[in-house]
């Protein structure tokens, strides 16, 4: 037999999680939702369209000229035709920054690690290199996937010029630190 008494109780529970999830879809909204005037979207339309290349379009970055790609302003930064691929090279950028502050700080032997393991992905990165000059020069690729492997190359020599960077600061650490 069930207890009418327990029964009352849920019924209440579950209308204050139905007043709950009515306020609450009041107050949240999604990110489609929200107002924007049209001079800010056509502000982030334009920084957007300033990041990244459309078909067709070529960087006038030439990676050759740039020593060292961290120390570029976040304007003279290469161009990609996706924007999947600036958010990854956005992080790549963070992420070298970081290990080259970690470099200043952290032990031989972290320092020591970093550096074999840099090495062999340093190997990866222009094998993959290699493989997109190649698919390039072919000819038999359509406009898109040309602009993909032209991102992915552009990609994989930012990683090349920034990881042997970051190796070249690893060596001079880990002979500073043997003496």
């Amino acid at each position: 037999m069930i207890n009418p008494g327990t029964n009352m109780h849920a019924e209440e529970i579950d209308t204050d999680l139905d007043s709950d999830l009515d306020n609450e879809k009041e107050v949240k909204k999604s990110a489609f939702d929200v107002d924007v005037d049209e001079e800010q979207e056509t502000a982030l339309l334009a920084s957007l369209s300033d990041n990244l290349l459309m078909e067709g379009e070529e960087d006038d970055l030439n990676l050759d000229d740039v020593e060292n790609i961290l120390e570029l302003q976040d304007t003279n930064f290469p161009k990609f035709t996706l924007a999947k691929n600036k958010a990854r090279f956005l992080r790549m950028v963070s992420w070298y920054r970081g290990k080259e502050e970690w470099i200043e700080v952290a032990p031989l032997s972290g320092v020591t690690k970093l550096f074999k393991t840099q090495t062999k992905e340093l190997e990866g990165i222009r094998s993959s290199k290699l493989d997109y000059e190649m698919e390039l020069e072919t000819g038999t690729l359509t406009p898109s996937q040309r602009s993909y492997r032209r991102d992915e190359l552009k990609m994989c020599k930012v990683q090349e010029k920034m990881a042997v960077h970051l190796i070249s600061k690893l060596q001079v650490k880990i002979k500073s630190g043997r003496r």
